[in-house]
């Protein structure tokens, strides 16, 4: 077995870019190069996350960001921290560009989002995936929609803006982004792409480097 650094990496990016798709390939490929990896997403499968998941016609506004945040606390204290502490690469669907986003489409300050979210680990790695905001409504069309957040093109666009503002604003707070174009993209393709990226960040070892 191979030794490495423990590491988290967040996917990010508005719907319709392939995250889930990507997660799971991604974890697939590092699992298979040696690497010990957990795939996780937010909102959690935990009792709180499934309420903010399936709770989006319920709960609105400042009480479904702070809903979210809740659960994102419980969650790293929970299963990320725990995963990570034990060596592995966690690599999380969705973390917290997306409460600046998709709270900002529920009209709550992205003042009051950074506040809730502002001690929330930072990821070793933020993977920002965009695409043309047509190609994207397209695929939520047909796979269906998961909220009322992601409805028709309007909503894409929306989307695709404000996911470009979290970029600028992570990247102002010296977060390390790496954003990745779906539009034309094969998931091998991306993932290639962020394998490359990732092996130096993880530090592999063999196990007689580990020991030596």
């Amino acid at each position: 077995m191979t030794h490495h650094q423990d590491l988290f990496v967040a996917i990010d990016g508005p719907a319709g870019t392939g995250k889930t798709t990507l997660t799971r390939a991604l974890t697939e490929r590092l699992t298979r190069d040696g690497y010990r990896a957990h795939a996780t997403t937010q909102p959690s499968r935990a009792q709180l996350g499934e309420i903010a998941r399936h709770g989006t016609d319920t709960y609105r506004g400042y009480e479904l960001a702070c809903l979210v945040a809740a659960d994102r606390y419980h969650q790293l204290r929970t299963e990320i921290r725990p995963q990570l502490h034990a060596g592995r690469i966690v690599l999380c669907d969705r973390y917290v560009a997306s409460s600046y986003v998709l709270q900002t489409m529920d009209d709550v300050p992205p003042a009051f989002i950074h506040t809730l979210n502002a001690v929330a680990d930072r990821p070793d790695l933020t993977i920002i995936l965009t695409a043309d905001p047509a190609v994207a409504a397209a695929r939520i069309r047909r796979r269906g929609a998961h909220s009322r957040f992601h409805t028709d093109i309007t909503s894409s666009r929306t989307e695709a803006a404000l996911y470009r503002d979290a970029i600028t604003f992570l990247k102002a707070h010296g977060q390390a982004v790496l954003t990745l174009d779906t539009t034309h993209t094969s998931t091998d393709q991306l993932v290639e792409a962020i394998t490359q990226k990732l092996t130096p960040l993880a530090r592999l070892q063999r196990p007689e480097q580990a020991t030596a």
